[in-house]
């Protein structure tokens, strides 16, 4: 925030890039229209106005059609470019439209001299007035009022000496007036400006770091998803690891032991893998991990919950399932698995893959998920001591 004194032009009070300043024009579009569009309808109201004046200086005379003449012109260019103003009025792309209605306003000004030669000194006054009314009241650009300024000086100045046939003391005295009032109006106009584009570029670049704190803030949460994600779920087949079954599966069993409804949950263990792992190497041995993994997720309900519980173990549990709708499902992932034929790097197809699964529900008076994956796990050292490649079922009374 040290340089930005040096971003704003000291005279024009505009921003020394050309895209920055392009950029704020456009950022001020709307509010520019808007207030535009009200000062040159009041603008055009006040200068109608005077056309009561008019009379009580130059009676019913054919100056004063004139004058009413000028002003009805006036103050139809003005509401009309207070229009345009309004539908289509920027600074970035039509400067031009935004700078006309000044130098319409400054031509009626002057052309009033001519008009009301012995109203001089109300005269002055209007256009100090309307001085200060370019630089502080009508929205615009430094540059372009000042030119509008500028000119407005010198056309009343060389109206007053033609046609008021003021003294060079009257000039002089009237133009020193009018440097006053551009000097007053320029710098505080000046001031203005560079004030709202610093306030811009300060907003800008706060706007900017709120955006680059959203996305480091996103970036944020997606590692830590991610770290969530490599905290929850095996490395290897993606299912759900140990730590994250436990905690959400105690979850399950207790709901259900609140609403009394049933619970089951298996174990399920690959038949003689070490002797894969030695026959066939540990690379054999993942694939075949990771396609039990995936058909087991595929044979499964959606709210169902299955985890890989170590080495070649993998458990699963079953809210709202008894023991004898549990079957059926332990069943077909059963046959799934025996379905499988995994093939080696080579294409040489391999060797049939089993599994044995133990079967359990829960008791009503169990209050412990370890002691139901106890049991599940007995069931399922009975199905290995039996034969293996089969499903177990540990009913209440075999406890």
């Amino acid at each position: 925030m040290a340089k930005m004194p040096h971003l704003v032009h000291w005279l024009t009070g505009q921003f020394r890039e050309t895209e920055r300043e392009a950029w704020y024009r456009r950022a001020i579009k709307p509010r520019v229209r808007c207030e535009s569009r009200l000062a040159w309808m009041l603008a055009a109201l006040i200068f109608g106005m005077f056309s009561i004046s008019d009379y009580f200086y130059v009676g019913q005379s054919r100056e004063l059609y004139l004058l009413l003449a000028m002003r009805v012109v006036v103050v139809g260019s003005c509401l009309f470019l207070a229009w345009a103003i309004g539908r289509w009025g920027s600074y970035s792309q039509r400067l031009w439209l935004h700078a006309l209605p000044l130098w319409v306003m400054a031509t009626g000004i002057i052309l009033i001299v001519p008009l009301r030669p012995d109203s001089l000194s109300t005269q002055m006054m209007a256009v100090i007035v309307a001085t200060m009314a370019f630089y502080l009241l009508i929205p615009n650009l430094l540059t372009v009022v000042a030119m509008a300024s500028l000119y407005l000086g010198i056309g009343f100045l060389c109206a007053s000496a033609i046609f008021a046939d003021s003294s060079s003391v009257d000039v002089l005295r009237m133009a020193l007036l009018l440097i006053m009032a551009n000097a007053v109006g320029f710098c505080t106009l000046l001031r203005v400006e560079r004030l709202q584009r610093k306030q811009f570029a300060i907003l800008s670049e706060e706007r900017d770091q709120n955006r680059q704190l959203l996305r480091e803030m996103a970036h944020r949460q997606s590692l830590e998803g991610q770290l969530r994600r490599l905290a929850e779920r095996d490395a290897l087949t993606g299912l759900a690891n140990r730590r994250h079954f436990m905690k959400r599966a105690q979850s399950m069993f207790e709901s259900a032991r609140e609403v009394q409804a049933p619970f089951s949950l298996f174990m399920l263990d690959v038949d003689h893998f070490k002797t894969i792992n030695d026959t066939w190497g540990h690379s054999h041995g993942d694939r075949v991990l990771m396609e039990i993994a995936r058909v087991c997720a595929e044979s499964l309900r959606s709210h169902d919950l299955i985890a890989r519980f170590g080495g070649e173990e993998f458990v699963v549990a079953l809210p709202d399932t008894s023991l004898s709708d549990a079957l059926p499902v332990a069943q077909r992932l059963h046959r799934a698995v025996a379905d499988l034929a995994l093939p080696f790097e080579g294409g040489e197809r391999g060797a049939a893959v089993t599994v044995t699964i133990g079967i359990v529900e829960a008791r009503p008076d169990e209050d412990n998920l370890e002691v139901l994956i106890h049991r599940a796990d007995k069931a399922l050292y009975v199905g290995k001591r039996d034969g293996r490649d089969q499903v177990v079922a540990c009913r209440e009374s075999q406890a």
